[in-house]
């Protein structure tokens, strides 16, 4: 995959005096009082900001927050905590600039944070005008922002159109280096898990892992569908039996390829879903009308295990069982511990599989984690995104 990096720009010595616009993902929680509750990603998008400012750039970043109406800036939509966080954490001050489409001023060596850019009049048509005007502020565009690199907006992507330079920072860069060692040129047997509560919100992704994955698991609400196909018995689980006949497609059209989608063979089940439900591990043939599948079994979990430690590498997207309960975890903290043991390279993303590998304690046992949720997921399915695809056109 080919585009411009910021790092390779400032090894040429390419930003001293020069007008730097960094598109941020600094869209961070907080809570009622407007207090920063979790601020990972803004300290994520300081490296961008201090390798600009060492070059002798003028810095300026923006990024959105929430989802503020078009026109209209309230307080609850301002960037305003997060200038005072990034202050801190730059050890300088950072101006916050509003009504900035029209010019703004910052010398050489100076930082400011413009005003959240989804309040902009045409930022999510991607207006051209509005895009035009954006990309005259500056002389470098830098998109550091893999988490909106599915969407088509202005500072996402019309301004990488019409700036001089467009490029990606560190951030966007490794995300893109990681996806494309993981999918484009993976060392083998290439394995994927994906898991999640319905298989019509995933099923474009497995499709287009079944073409390419040696091993493709499947997990919690998906893989009950999958028993379905296979004949097995679900009690009252969580299931889509209208999508059986596709579930029986994606199995055939790996068989064909010689690969496999491993059916559980024992679940952990309860009779009802809450904290405090009793676990019962059964055979997958034994599973009873009023039962509920909330997790794989540990003979599943040890099979699955060994097909994950001897991959080559390994894309994880979902746990496999219902692990906020600690008694239905068992299968998602087998898989994490082989992940993290396995020599293969493996990257995950996702929020409730973040919250697996904080819970399992295994973050630093991943090669990478991507925090970009809706475009790790549209890169699986193997779509084009818009604000990759933009810097790739320049770069050529």
């Amino acid at each position: 995959m080919r585009f411009n990096r910021l790092s390779d720009l400032i090894q040429q010595d390419q930003l001293r005096g020069k007008r730097v616009f960094i598109r941020a993902d600094m869209n961070v929680p907080q809570d009622d009082a407007g207090h920063i509750t979790e601020d990972t990603r803004i300290r994520a998008s300081v490296p961008a900001i201090e390798a600009a400012l060492a070059a002798g750039a003028a810095v300026m970043v923006t990024s959105h927050l929430g989802r503020p109406v078009e026109g209209t800036l309230t307080a609850a939509d301002s960037l305003a905590p997060i200038a005072a966080r990034l202050s801190e954490l730059l050890g300088k001050p950072v101006p916050l600039i509003a009504n900035w489409v029209d010019g703004v001023q910052v010398a050489a060596g100076q930082v400011v944070l413009l005003e959240n850019c989804r309040v902009n009049i045409g930022e999510k048509k991607n207006n051209d005008e509005l895009a035009k005007k954006m990309a005259a502020l500056c002389d470098v565009y830098v998109n550091d922002a893999f988490g909106t690199a599915h969407r088509a907006e202005a500072t996402t992507h019309g301004i990488a159109k019409y700036a001089p330079v467009a490029c990606a920072g560190p951030l966007l860069a490794a995300e893109l280096d990681a996806l494309g060692k993981a999918l484009g040129q993976p060392a083998r047997p290439l394995a994927a898990i994906v898991a999640g509560s319905k298989v019509s919100t995933k099923l474009t992704i497995l499709k287009s892992l079944a073409a390419k994955v040696d091993r493709l698991i499947v997990g919690g609400g998906i893989a009950n569908t999958f028993m379905l196909a296979a004949g097995l018995p679900i009690g009252k689980s969580l299931a889509e039996p209208d999508l059986v006949n596709e579930a029986r497609a994606i199995i055939d059209m790996m068989a064909a390829r010689g690969a496999s989608v491993p059916i559980p063979t024992d679940v952990v089940c309860a009779k009802e879903f809450s904290p405090t439900a009793v676990a019962t591990v059964k055979d997958a043939r034994d599973v009873a009308a009023d039962d509920l599948i909330l997790d794989i079994g540990p003979q599943t979990a040890a099979l699955l295990a060994a097909q994950v430690l001897d991959a080559g590498t390994i894309v994880w997207n979902g746990p496999v069982g219902v692990f906020e309960f600690d008694q239905f975890g068992n299968g998602t903290k087998t898989l994490a511990l082989a992940i993290a043991q396995s020599r293969g390279f493996s990257i995950a993303g996702g929020g409730d599989t973040l919250a697996a590998i904080a819970k399992y304690q295994i973050t630093a046992d991943v090669d990478y984690i991507s925090t970009g949720g809706g475009a790790f997921l549209e890169f699986l399915e193997g779509r084009t995104l818009p604000a990759v695809d933009i810097l790739q056109q320049r770069a050529s």
